[in-house]
């Protein structure tokens, strides 16, 4: 594919190459844009499907590859319980991308310690390839993810992979376990406790519901981490991806223009962040 240089502002023509199902509530959409399109890792896009209207999404694919775009949607509306309708062979547009997403480059000779539940895998994923792409520049990748149940954990075989790459370890653990299940049970934050890390060589990623970004981050915070290591991906409330409509103003900030990727010393003084 040319190198398309597009206007953000105008959905790309996108076909649907394949859809799967991650979890009862969890798809992933498989894209081919018309053009290339690129996005740096942590940006969200607005998919649309024409005459339904669009959702804002940060992609789940790596962003070393711009002529295919991966997507994870929940089902939580009107909007996305049509996407999951959607079969293969279906067009779908792509705004963007917008926001601001992971410095990695700053990541540099650094332990990477990510924190994650439910569908703030999807972002995570992402983080993931691009960190993978620049592993001989860090330290240590050590993934920690949570999730309801073991049919609710996205992206199954991803963790088996993490852990057979040089410098990468992943742990998953359980709200409540399943027969056959023999990983950990508990909340996310149970997970910290078993990863070393060297703090002061290190950086800290939070992204999943709120209540567990919050107790996560009080944890990471107890860690002995400071407030400008933990990076947080606030991805609610957004709606236009314009900053526009005001939907997702947070003190200060408008999430879709200012994230939606910040360091927790940047929210910490703002009321309700996890909200």
């Amino acid at each position: 594919m040319m190198v398309y240089d597009k206007n953000i502002y105008k959905p790309l023509k996108a076909k649907l190459i394949e859809v799967i199902e991650e979890s009862p509530l969890i798809k992933t959409f498989v894209l081919i844009p018309e053009h290339e399109f690129s996005f740096k890792t942590g940006q969200f896009i607005e998919l649309s499907v024409d005459g339904i209207g669009e959702a804002p999404f940060t992609p789940s694919s790596s962003p070393q590859i711009t002529d295919r775009l991966e997507v994870t949607v929940m089902k939580t509306g009107y909007v996305t319980e049509y996407m999951h309708n959607l079969k293969p062979g279906a067009y779908m547009g792509i705004r963007g991308p917008y926001g601001r997403g992971y410095p990695v480059e700053s990541f540099f000779g650094k332990e990477v310690l990510i924190l994650g539940g439910g569908c703030g895998l999807a972002p995570i994923r992402s983080l993931l390839y691009a960190l993978e792409h620049i592993k001989d520049n860090l330290e240590k990748v050590i993934l920690c993810y949570g999730s309801k149940t073991p049919s609710d954990c996205i992206y199954k075989p991803l963790f088996a992979r993490l852990n057979s790459i040089e410098k990468f370890e992943a742990y998953r653990t359980v709200d409540k376990a399943e027969e056959g299940w023999n990983e950990s049970v508990g909340v996310a934050t149970k997970l910290l406790d078993k990863v070393k890390v060297n703090i002061e060589k290190s950086i800290a990623v939070v992204c999943g519901p709120p209540v567990m970004m919050k107790f996560g981050t009080l944890r990471i915070l107890e860690m002995g981490y400071k407030d400008e290591q933990i990076y947080l991906s606030m991805e609610k409330n957004m709606s236009c991806g314009l900053g526009k409509c005001g939907h997702c103003m947070m003190g200060e900030y408008f999430v879709c223009k200012d994230g939606p990727v910040f360091t927790y010393d940047e929210l910490k003084n703002t009321p309700d962040i996890w909200k």
